[in-house]
């Protein structure tokens, strides 16, 4: 059996990468924050006009009809570039949720999606901040034992500040008058799925934003001289990077599995969801923690790129589950399979 991409898989990734590489340039992403809205209503055009809205939704509501494993890469490309948009929320959260509760609700607002018209945002009581609820046409939150559908009068917003100046976030109050769409046992099915797929974003985007900054720290360390060469021959340079890059690259697989169990419904998806989380998540903070060391003070300041990145992995780490979270789910597994097999072991 082959688990490797497809050649159209990765030529996807790769025009979307030149794409994302050429387009989101840190200074665009710094002039999106001084926006009234914070984000780029020009830049959001063009990622529908590629078709990135509607990847995920099916082709009978005027999308591509593609899965987890289809958007996982794209995923890491926008992780890359550090994209404000919620593009990779609405594709692998908002769109899958929708589908799966069907019906008018899913009629009406899957072809709005695709087309760029409407913004749908998912908030789950393991985040009790929503990203970007100021700008959702529809707002699906779960409240309780049950998931409701509200529109933006249905709701009261509150801003809070983020370490990350990308993330705009909301504690959202739905009101008496917003739509029960799901309740009980159903509801809680509905809102694990979804967090399953939310802490899959943001392993994937972790893996780009670990990525972006080896890369713009190997180009700094070889243009920095000191005593007459450049910082990056230096061994213990060197070790910093080399130290990231084996930790990144040991993570890959994980998210990869992560999204083939998620498309596959597979009854071991929420442990690879987790292991993925934990593990291109740390590959993302050493990168930021390493990145920064390899800079020097240079690394610490506002004008200095790296803090973009730096920022957003560690916001990404504790969204969707934090590290505490996804331990707890990957050692609930491995007793569980312990406890069936009768092995018996112990575990310190």
């Amino acid at each position: 059996m082959d688990f490797t991409f497809s050649e159209d898989q990765l030529l996807f990734q790769a025009s979307v990468r030149d794409f994302l590489v050429n387009e989101v340039t840190p200074a665009r992403v710094r002039s999106s924050w001084e926006t009234e809205t914070g984000r780029d209503s020009q830049l959001w055009s063009q990622l529908t006009e590629l078709g990135l809205t509607g990847m995920t939704v099916p082709e009978e509501f005027g999308g591509l009809g593609m899965n987890e494993v289809d958007f996982v890469l794209l995923a890491q490309e926008c992780g890359y570039v550090a994209l404000p948009e919620p593009l990779v929320h609405t594709a692998m959260v908002a769109v899958p949720l929708l589908v799966e509760l069907g019906g008018d609700l899913a009629a009406r607002w899957l072809p709005k999606i695709a087309s760029g018209e409407a913004r749908v945002v998912v908030g789950v009581e393991q985040n009790l901040l929503v990203e970007d609820a100021h700008l959702a046409d529809l707002l699906l939150i779960q409240k309780g034992s049950s998931l409701f559908a509200a529109s933006q009068e249905q709701v009261a917003l509150r801003y809070n500040e983020s370490v990350d100046p990308s993330r705009k976030l909301y504690a959202v109050d739905v009101g008496n008058d917003a739509t029960e769409v799901a309740s009980g046992g159903e509801a809680q099915t509905l809102v694990d799925r979804a967090m399953n797929r939310g802490a899959l974003a943001a392993a994937a985007q972790a893996l780009g934003l670990a990525q972006r900054m080896v890369d713009m720290s190997v180009q700094y360390t070889s243009e920095r001289q000191q005593f007459g060469q450049a910082i990056g021959a230096f061994q213990a340079v060197k070790h910093h990077m080399a130290n990231v890059a084996v930790q990144l690259e040991y993570a890959r697989a994980p998210v990869h599995r992560a999204a083939y169990e998620i498309a596959a419904n597979s009854k071991l998806a929420e442990q690879a969801v987790s292991h993925a989380k934990l593990v291109a998540c740390e590959a993302a903070n050493l990168a930021a923690k390493n990145s920064i060391q390899v800079h020097g003070a240079m690394g610490y300041t506002w004008e200095v790129d790296l803090h973009i990145f730096m920022k957003k992995a560690w916001a990404l780490a504790n969204t969707w589950g934090d590290a505490g979270f996804h331990k707890s789910r990957v050692a609930d597994h491995i007793f569980a399979e312990s406890a069936a097999l009768g092995a018996g072991a112990t575990f310190a």
